[in-house]
């Protein structure tokens, strides 16, 4: 659940802005930056919640928008994703990458339209990366806008690995790896009901077992805020998306 805005602040998230308080917002200027979350609903072992992708990312959208308030609100984080490669497991939701992309393609219409200039897609699932970066330019191409692409682990480093994970430190093996000590910890640190406990130890890959709260909430920590610096420089158009050519 999202908490209520402080007294005197408008909702970070798009949904909960009326149409006047959207368009009095954009006409002021001081709204400017638009986070479109993309993530998925799928097998995470067996140990953690299946909306991991989904609950991570739109955490840490929110958390972005509201450090930039009031220059950044966030959509509702995309729920499914292409996850084709964990079908296997019964309760896995996965879009066709056509589908995904033509979803996404609307929702980037949709804020450009409404008047955006800077879109951030912030991606919470590894099945999505490959096809949002191969239609990357064509969205550049029809959109004409700020549109950056980025995956919210891609802001953490080896260095961030050996610092706070104990069970691995190579990437993406071990950071973000898929259900292991990085997801876990953080599920751990912010919605540790999503963590079935009793299950860490009882399956075949050992790695969740090292997942720890407190290493969870700095890991977060260093997200969020490199996350909104990346957001920050493009807002000072010091990271500006390079418009690819059309044919002459």
């Amino acid at each position: 659940m999202n908490p209520l805005p402080a007294p005197g602040r408008l909702p970070i998230q798009l949904g909960k802005l009326t149409r006047r308080e959207f368009r009095e917002r954009m006409a002021s200027g001081d709204l400017r930056l638009g986070i479109i979350p993309v993530a998925a609903v799928e097998q995470h072992l067996e140990h953690l919640a299946m909306e991991h992708d989904w609950r991570s990312v739109t955490l840490v959208a929110s958390q972005v928008a509201e450090r930039l308030y009031p220059e950044a609100v966030t959509a509702e984080a995309l729920l499914a994703g292409v996850s084709e490669h964990h079908m296997r497991h019964a309760g896995t939701l996965t879009l066709s990458p056509g589908v995904f992309l033509a979803v996404l393609s609307d929702l980037i219409d949709s804020m450009t339209r409404a008047g955006f200039q800077h879109l951030l897609i912030l991606n919470g699932h590894g099945g999505n990366v490959v096809p949002i970066a191969s239609a990357l330019d064509q969205f550049l191409r029809r959109f004409q806008i700020n549109l950056q692409f980025l995956s919210y682990w891609d802001v953490l480093t080896e260095a961030d690995a050996n610092d706070l994970l104990v069970s691995g430190h190579r990437l993406p093996e071990d950071l973000p790896g898929h259900a292991q000590e990085f997801e876990t910890s953080i599920a751990l640190a912010a919605f540790p009901e999503n963590v079935r406990t009793e299950a860490l130890s009882a399956q075949s890959d050992p790695t969740p077992s090292a997942a720890d709260p407190a290493r969870g909430a700095l890991l977060l920590e260093r997200i969020v805020g490199r996350v909104t610096r990346f957001a920050q420089e493009m807002l000072k158009n010091e990271r500006v998306a390079t418009l690819p050519p059309f044919h002459p």
